[in-house]
C-alpha cells in the first residue's frame, strides 16, 4: 500500500510543480537573466549526467576506467572542432579500445 501512497503523492507534486509554473508572469520570464539560465540549463544537466555515469561504477565510490578515456577522447575531438557524429564515434571507438586492453 505504501508504494501507492508514493506514486500519489509524486504524481500530486508533479502536477503541484506544473501548476506553479503556469501561474509564473510571463513578465518574469522574458528576464534576460531567466532566458540565458533556461538555454542553458539543458546543457549543464546533460554534462552532470554524462560526468556521473563516467565515473560512477555502482559501487558508490569514483572510478576510471574506458569511459573516461571515452569522455577525454570526446572533449578532444570537440576541442579540434570535429563534426558531432564524429565525436561520438571517437568516443565509442576509444572505449571500446580501453575495454578490450581490459580497462
Amino acid at each position: 500500500m505504501t508504494t501507492w501512497i508514493a506514486i500519489a503523492v509524486t504524481a500530486a507534486g508533479c502536477y503541484l510543480v506544473k501548476l506553479v509554473g503556469l501561474t509564473v508572469p510571463t513578465a518574469a520570464l522574458e528576464r534576460p537573466l531567466v532566458l540565458r539560465l533556461v538555454a542553458l540549463l539543458p546543457v549543464a544537466l546533460l554534462a552532470a549526467l554524462t560526468a556521473l555515469q563516467t565515473v560512477d561504477d555502482g559501487s558508490g565510490s569514483p572510478t576510471l576506467d574506458a569511459r573516461a578515456a571515452g569522455l577525454a577522447a570526446a572533449g578532444l575531438a570537440l576541442l579540434l572542432r570535429a563534426p558531432f557524429l564524429l565525436v561520438v564515434a571517437v568516443a565509442v571507438a576509444v572505449t571500446a579500445g580501453g575495454r578490450a586492453l581490459g580497462g
